[in-house]
């Protein structure tokens, strides 16, 4: 039983190019027998996308050309190559609003398979203009598919860029937060060592002096007692968190 060729049965290709084709379309690539010339292209993906679906374009000895999804005439190309321009769009502009590291990480993770196809895209179309010097129409295309490519490497150096940038500032505002906190526990540490004697004597013989207050009103002493005790904590906390002085 012969095998099924993945080319559209009304297609009057050399049956070189229906040998060459396997079950899956395979690597983007151009070929050329008797005159004629294949295109296996790739549609854009994403990254969720495991399998790509492929396209093919064929164009005759007379300069016809014919696609399985876009129809024929050259215009079958820009149509296909518009798909790629448009997802290009559409990561430009989420870079350009990115702000958080995880913004810049989804264009670069959405934007390197299709980085990837648009490069091996724009070197099939160098081949085909190889092939076919004739065809003008290539020139324009590959001229494209060029700009496309270039487009794609470009936003992902900006988002990587942004990326690095952003985990850059968020070290940086760590860094400055525990160097923050640092000295505010050196603070503390000296407090603690500088009442350590008089609370450990305290702690041993006690003190509990004859003042005057405990029959004075209560509770109003234990009152003042308690909004002193606030004060000094709010001025202590003041004191503590003071930032440092820039050498």
């Amino acid at each position: 039983m012969p095998r099924k060729s993945i080319l559209p049965e009304v297609w009057n290709v050399p049956q070189i190019f229906r040998d060459r084709l396997g079950e899956v379309a395979g690597r983007q690539r151009a070929m050329q027998a008797e005159g004629h010339l294949m295109l296996v292209l790739h549609a854009p993906s994403g990254p969720q996308d495991n399998d790509r679906i492929e396209c093919f374009f064929w164009r005759t000895p007379d300069g016809v050309w014919s696609s399985d999804a876009f129809g024929g005439g050259p215009n079958a190309m820009n149509k296909h190559l518009s798909k790629y321009a448009t997802l290009v769009e559409k990561y430009e502009h989420q870079d350009e609003v990115a702000v958080t590291a995880d913004d810049y990480f989804d264009v670069i993770y959405g934007l390197a398979p299709l980085q990837r196809s648009a490069r091996h895209l724009h070197e099939v179309l160098q081949d085909a203009r190889k092939m076919c010097p004739e065809d003008r129409d290539l020139i324009t295309q590959r001229d494209r598919s060029y700009q496309i490519s270039r487009m794609c490497d470009l936003l992902h150096n900006d988002a990587k860029n942004g990326l690095e940038f952003s985990i850059a500032k968020r070290t940086e505002e760590q860094a400055q937060s525990s160097q923050q906190m640092a000295v505010s526990a050196h603070r503390l540490n000296m407090l603690a060592a500088f009442f350590f004697p008089i609370i450990t004597l305290t702690a041993i013989f006690g003190v509990n002096l004859k003042h005057g207050l405990e029959e004075q009103s209560p509770p109003l002493p234990f009152a003042i007692c308690i909004t002193l005790g606030l004060i000094c904590g709010f001025v202590l906390k003041a004191a503590v968190n003071r930032q440092p002085k820039n050498p």
